[in-house]
């Protein structure tokens, strides 16, 4: 177990107070880092049959991200429940409006709050940390509609102090790239199918087997956009003819690569553009 600074020591025994004032927790756990930390969190200072962990096994979750997920729980020996949320089935979310995000967290809530009526007395938790209250997120008024409990952000811990938390307790996922659902590569008023969602994640597997951890290919109907890291853009290059006719393969008509390298919510550039129109 590695050293942590003073501050974030004091963060930490912040959100072991926390968790000890509770009952318990049921967990929205995606199995990002985010997530698995407040789960194993929840685990450590609340005891196994008081944090439960719940994943949504739907079409916008990558299946790499649910296996991870269950190995993660496996590994801690935490309960997880796996269901199934229907926000494809959902207008309001599969047409793809600026707050897509907000239908789907809806139907996320709305059933482990149903869910935690099984558990008398424990809270649904989220893994929103305290830097995300300064990015375009409409989940998190999801979060505030079913009453949502955000440890990390009521304890202050940023993205960054999360990894080094998660690096102090040997979490291995500590530093896994950030893996938002896969109807965030398609641009807003885009539909989203379970084609289109398919189609993301095989080609975005494709690059995983080629050695790149951290892409995104975003999916504009006929064509793709591939994004790496800018320090791996020349790597890329070196096979772009191989990666392309595979991922074209998928049944894109042309696909490219983005020379500005990954960004990410590079989607939410036309809401910056919108509000300087407005």
């Amino acid at each position: 177990m590695e050293n942590i600074s003073s501050q974030l020591a004091d963060k930490l025994k912040a959100l072991e107070t926390w968790y000890t004032q509770r009952k318990g927790s049921i967990v929205a756990f995606s199995g990002g880092i985010d997530s698995a930390l407040v789960l194993y969190l929840a685990r450590k200072f609340q005891g196994k049959d008081k944090a439960i962990g719940v994943i949504s096994n739907s079409e916008s979750l990558k299946n790499r991200d649910f296996e991870q997920a269950q190995a993660f729980c496996q590994q801690f020996d935490i309960q997880l429940e796996v269901i199934v949320t229907r926000e494809l089935e959902d207008e309001r979310y599969n047409q793809n409006p600026f707050n897509r995000c907000f239908f789907c967290k809806e139907h996320l809530f709305h059933d482990l709050t149903e869910i935690s009526q099984k558990y008398s007395g424990f809270e649904v938790l989220s893994g929103t940390n305290a830097d995300d209250l300064g990015d375009y997120r409409p989940g998190i008024d999801a979060a505030k509609k079913y009453q949502v409990q955000a440890p990390m952000v009521d304890c202050n811990v940023t993205k960054e102090e999360l990894r080094h938390i998660a690096r102090y307790y040997g979490l291995s996922n500590w530093n896994k790239p950030a893996s938002p659902c896969l109807s965030s590569r398609i641009p807003y008023n885009h539909t989203v199918t379970v084609e289109k969602l398919r189609q993301i994640e095989a080609a975005e597997e494709i690059l995983n087997t080629y050695g790149f951890e951290d892409v995104r290919v975003r999916h504009y109907d006929s064509y793709c956009r591939i994004e790496v890291r800018t320090e791996e853009l020349e790597q890329l290059t070196l096979i772009e003819k191989d990666v392309i006719e595979k991922i074209l393969a998928l049944g894109f008509e042309k696909c490219e690569i983005d020379r500005e390298g990954l960004v990410s919510g590079k989607m939410n550039r036309v809401l910056n553009n919108l509000e300087r129109h407005t």
